[in-house]
């Protein structure tokens, strides 16, 4: 099968039985891909590598997710029946790169004929020693991160729409965006609303099983990607009638030191018609000792500042 991204569709990614190589670090904010896989798809989870938690059940040890074991190796994943069809590299660390003690790990999944899923900046495809294995084994190097290579600039085309547009801002990275959008699309399809969400980012990807990860984008094209993700979502043909509602999955925070332009560049390409903001109200500072010198303006000066950035592109937003 050979190496292949994330294109929609693809059984590889949507479907197939998972185990998630979490070790020293899984939990609810430390392995949000990992935790995220057990919270929307618990029928796909087989078991989690952590050996701290070897013995417990998921749900013991994160709260939620029911009897899925927690075992201490590969081998013991392995071993489960049925058997796993694809290694799930459950972190999405700040950097993104592949911790050196998980390389084993791959290789013995990819030897095992498993695929390999991962939402790490570091693409698994273009390493040497997993491309030539995963070949040589007929296994599928999944890098959810991994971008198109034909990203327009974006133009505004996202105003076009019939859907109404709704993104999902915060205060700060890792505050619910991805999670805010996604129970809106299942309380407002229980109302009969038709309601398509977007992914931007790795592990909404892997749940919606398509998307673009915009952190991954050249900067030129994040606008690009997210007025694409936006047109898709609103006439999706396998979406009939289409949506009316297009939620859109935020990243990052205009307020963060670091990824400020990656919510600036989805702001600007969905030309949202609505936001939703998330935040942490224990979280008086930027989170994460690297930006915590940044300390977070009150909730009304951050909803002025998400309003006014919008506006510099859509000044009818202002105020609405």
């Amino acid at each position: 099968m050979g190496s292949q991204g994330p294109g929609p569709g693809s059984r590889r990614l949507s479907s197939s039985r998972l185990t998630i190589l979490a070790e020293g670090a899984f939990g609810a904010e430390t392995a949000k891909t990992a935790s995220s896989a057990v919270r929307y798809q618990p029928e796909r989870v087989g078991s989690v590598i952590d050996s701290r938690f070897a013995g417990r059940t998921v749900g013991e040890t994160l709260g939620f997710g029911g009897d899925i074991p927690m075992v201490a190796t590969f081998a013991q994943a392995l071993a489960l029946e049925p058997r796993p069809e694809a290694l799930l590299v459950g972190i999405a660390p700040q950097g993104g790169q592949l911790p050196d003690a998980w390389r084993a790990v791959l290789v013995a999944a990819l030897e095992a004929g498993l695929d390999v899923i991962s939402g790490l900046h570091f693409f698994l495809s273009d390493d040497p020693e997993l491309a030539a294995l995963a070949a040589r084994r007929g296994c599928a190097l999944v890098d959810l991160r991994k971008p198109p290579d034909d990203l327009p600039v974006g133009a505004g085309r996202a105003m076009g729409t019939d859907a109404f547009r709704v993104l999902t801002v915060g205060t700060d990275c890792n505050t619910g965006k991805m999670t805010v959008s996604l129970e809106l699309q299942r309380a407002l399809e229980a109302r009969g609303v038709r309601a398509a969400f977007a992914a931007t980012g790795q592990t909404g990807i892997l749940i919606a099983g398509s998307g673009i990860a915009v952190d991954a984008v050249v900067s030129d094209f994040i606008s690009g990607a997210a007025e694409r993700l936006t047109l898709d979502a609103a006439a999706d043909p396998a979406a009939d009638p289409p949506a009316d509602i297009v939620l859109i999955e935020g990243q990052g925070s205009l307020m963060h030191p670091g990824y400020s332009g990656v919510t600036l560049g989805l702001l600007h390409g969905t030309l949202p018609e609505a936001m939703i903001l998330t935040w942490m109200p224990s979280r008086p500072r930027i989170y994460g000792g690297n930006h915590s010198w940044v300390v977070l303006p009150d909730l009304d000066e951050v909803i002025e500042r998400y309003e006014s950035a919008l506006a510099w592109v859509c000044p009818a937003s202002r105020g609405a």
